[in-house]
């Protein structure tokens, strides 16, 4: 089966969903916390900065929030390193007071952090040298993803910053980032930990009893199963956090609900492809579903080409053509070799050549024309007029190049096609989501002027033409 090269946007396609303005979103005050979320390797993080940049550079006071450890981030900021502070960013040509901080999550020292500020100075030091605290916060599942939420919480607080734009973690699926808070919660309030905390509330004689009679039932089978020393340091772990439990609860909701506020937008980011905008849709019906603010979807590394009108077909039919010596484009009953007269008059179709017209290097020689008296092969060549009948050579290594760009064409134009069907179908399913478009650049963005280029892209409505 032949594959058909985009042509005009049907009903429901790509260009019938609403176009996604982010500058509004950026100007408007109210908007205090953009989140950049979707599947992994989209580019988010990229996006996140470009925000920034973008936002930054037309007045806001803006702090970028990344869980990105590749760091790519610092060094497109022109930044050695980003840590769990908050650092100025060099370079940014903002307006009415408009700057531009960045940041990258410490998951460890945001547990730290919360431990210090919500305890007194002996039970955080008892914590925070605690075998099982130590493990629980550099690696739990869910950690990454509830510090996340906890220093978006933190950096709301404070005030500092007009609008905190925040890149999600990279996670096996979208849902984590959402999900975290209350999974952490759910645990730090479960039934285990609570059968743990059992013997401090009791207090007293009836304490130990309780802890003499519940822990010796439990530590035979745990014990076996987790190791009497790891045991004794999840106890004394809960002993320390007793007055902090209640703590992570509250914050956890109080971020979701921060999530949900109508000063929150959240934009979904995806690339052009199956699994991308399957994760995406998913994720857009999520957030319809927790009644949190979407703004819209930012699709990632769009392929285009300067030369839509020339299908894939005809280009692999006109390299074929030239692979084999003979006319580019002929129409029926048309087969003429070169120096070989033609069996008709009518000229061929130009479009191969309009496309990729063949161009001779500055300072290199001329390529052999119609009126050399002389082909390659030695023999003579044809007269030129209206009425030669023949074909003119082509020199080789002219058709050779011209074969194989018509055969990158022909892939682009199977590569785009693919795409148009990828995204009309997103589309389909959720005509309602705005969608920016962003062009697939040559390279990585590695400082801050292609920060600004991303910016521009996103802010600029595709081309409907």
């Amino acid at each position: 089966m032949t594959e058909k090269t985009p042509g005009p946007a049907k009903a429901g396609g790509l260009d019938a969903a609403p176009f996604l303005d982010i500058d509004p979103i950026l100007d408007d005050r109210g908007t205090r916390i953009v989140v950049c979320c979707g599947a992994g390797g989209v580019g988010k993080t990229t996006t996140a900065a470009a925000l920034g940049v973008r936002a930054a550079e037309r007045g806001r006071r803006v702090v970028v929030l990344t869980i990105d450890p590749a760091r790519r981030l610092a060094q497109s900021m022109g930044i050695d390193a980003l840590d769990n502070t908050p650092r100025k960013v060099d370079g940014i040509k903002g307006s009415d007071g408009g700057e531009l901080h960045a940041m990258m999550l410490d998951m460890k020292r945001t547990f730290d952090e919360i431990v210090e500020a919500h305890a007194e100075p002996a039970r955080a030091r008892a914590i925070l040298e605690n075998p099982f605290y130590q493990s629980l916060s550099a690696g739990f599942a869910g950690t990454q993803e509830y510090m996340a939420m906890e220093k978006l919480g933190q950096l709301r607080a404070r005030d500092e910053w007009d609008l905190i734009v925040v890149d999600t973690p990279p996670s096996r699926s979208a849902l984590d980032f959402l999900d975290a808070p209350k999974r952490l919660g759910s645990f730090l309030d479960g039934k285990f930990i609570k059968l743990l905390m059992a013997p401090a509330k009791v207090g007293g004689r009836a304490g130990m009893k309780f802890l003499n009679v519940g822990m010796s039932m439990m530590s035979g089978t745990l014990g076996k199963l987790l190791g009497g020393q790891f045991l004794g340091d999840v106890q004394t772990f809960v002993a320390a956090m007793d007055t902090m439990f209640g703590g992570f609860r509250t914050r956890a909701d109080a971020t979701y609900r921060l999530l949900q506020a109508p000063g929150t937008a959240f934009l979904v980011v995806a690339a052009p492809e199956r699994d991308a905008l399957r994760e995406a849709a998913y994720f857009v019906e999520r957030l319809a579903a927790e009644g949190m603010p979407l703004a819209g979807l930012v699709l990632n590394r769009v392929h285009g080409t300067g030369a839509g009108r020339l299908s894939a077909e005809r280009a692999r039919a006109a390299a074929e053509n030239l692979d084999e010596g003979r006319m580019v484009d002929q129409g029926p009953g048309k087969t003429g070799r070169r120096g070989v007269p033609a069996t008709s008059s009518e000229p061929s179709s130009s479009a191969t050549a309009a496309a990729f017209p063949a161009r001779t290097p500055a300072g290199s020689e001329a390529a052999p024309t119609a009126d050399a008296s002389e082909d390659h092969s030695g023999t003579a060549g044809p007269e030129t007029g209206p009425d030669a009948g023949t074909v003119p050579e082509t020199d080789p290594d002219i058709a050779r190049l011209t074969a194989d760009l018509l055969r990158l064409h022909a892939e682009r134009m199977r590569v785009l096609a693919r795409e148009q069907r990828t995204r009309d179908r997103f589309t389909a399913l959720h005509p309602e989501v705005p969608v920016t478009e962003v062009a697939a650049l040559p390279g990585d963005v590695h400082d801050l002027a292609g920060l600004r280029a991303i910016g521009e892209r996103l802010s600029s409505p595709r081309d409907r033409s």
